[in-house]
């Protein structure tokens, strides 16, 4: 069934340069067409879109960028899914032909077998054309949180290596500063004192208001979420700014335990962002 899609106006600038789109057919696998002008807002239509809806139209408008004959990193999660969907469709359709897909988890990779894309890994590609993945959070100037599905490590080998990245999400992923949401920003450890490790990363940001979790798969908090990679997650949540990025970065990395953190500084080339209104792209400048 065809994504029925709203119209929008523009109510919002980006420190980015940033266009507003309105997406082509979901049939169409290539440019998108010239945006028409919007209609006077009284003659709008009222539109309720799921968040589901949302993600599946900036999945849809991301998969524009795809061509025959690329080498695409397939992302993970919920938004992500709509993609690798929407990339094996047009693969069986005939409008997309060579495509080698890079999985970013063993989840996407199952989805990927189970709809016949054909994948390899970095080790054969260490280039890759394009990824396409969601995100956690998306700051102004489109740094991200990812990982909180548990594949940041992967995510961040693959999207890094990328020659674009284009990030896919629904308007309540935007935030003033990353950790804004208020939600977790996920750190990958490895399991041997990974409850010390814990401590020392809420200690590095203790003026933040930070409180560092280990992620559990059960309410008594005994039984660690275990990734692809056979690590642990620690969970960092913010009550204020971390300040400068990269130097959050450094500090994180230095910690005697840690693997990767989910904040992807620099590589999202592109963001699609889908809201109620529309759809709104911006690129990096």
């Amino acid at each position: 069934m065809a994504i029925p899609y709203p119209q929008f106006i523009v109510s919002e600038k980006s420190p980015m340069e940033a266009k507003i789109v309105v997406p082509s057919s979901p049939s169409s696998a290539s440019q998108a067409s010239p945006s028409p002008p919007p209609p006077p807002p009284s003659s709008m239509s009222s539109v309720v879109l799921t968040q589901d809806e949302l993600k599946k139209i900036a999945a849809y408008k991301a998969v524009e960028y795809v061509e025959s004959n690329m080498v695409i990193g397939l992302g993970t999660g919920s938004t992500a899914k709509h993609a690798v969907d929407r990339i094996a469709e047009l693969l069986n359709q005939g409008k997309l032909h060579n495509i080698i897909g890079i999985p970013t988890s063993k989840k996407t990779y199952d989805q990927a077998v189970s709809l016949g894309i054909p994948l390899s890994d970095l080790n054969s590609h260490p280039v890759v054309d394009l990824s396409i993945d969601g995100a956690d959070e998306v700051d102004p100037f489109l740094n991200l949180v990812k990982g909180r599905g548990g594949s940041l490590l992967r995510e961040k080998m693959v999207e890094s290596s990328s020659k674009k990245f284009v990030v896919i999400v629904d308007e309540s992923k935007k935030v003033e500063h990353l950790g804004g949401s208020g939600l977790a920003m996920p750190v990958e450890v490895v399991p041997y004192g990974d409850l010390a490790v814990a401590k020392s990363l809420q200690a590095l940001f203790e003026d933040s208001g930070c409180v560092a979790k280990r992620r559990t798969l059960d309410l008594d908090g005994k039984v660690p979420f275990v990734t692809d990679n056979g690590n642990h997650i620690v969970e960092l949540f913010f009550k204020k700014d971390i300040g400068d990025l990269n130097t959050a970065s450094d500090k994180i990395l230095r910690i005697p335990g840690v693997v990767e953190h989910g904040m992807f500084l620099g590589l999202a080339t592109t963001v699609i962002v889908a809201g109620e209104l529309g759809v709104r792209v911006e690129n990096k400048s």
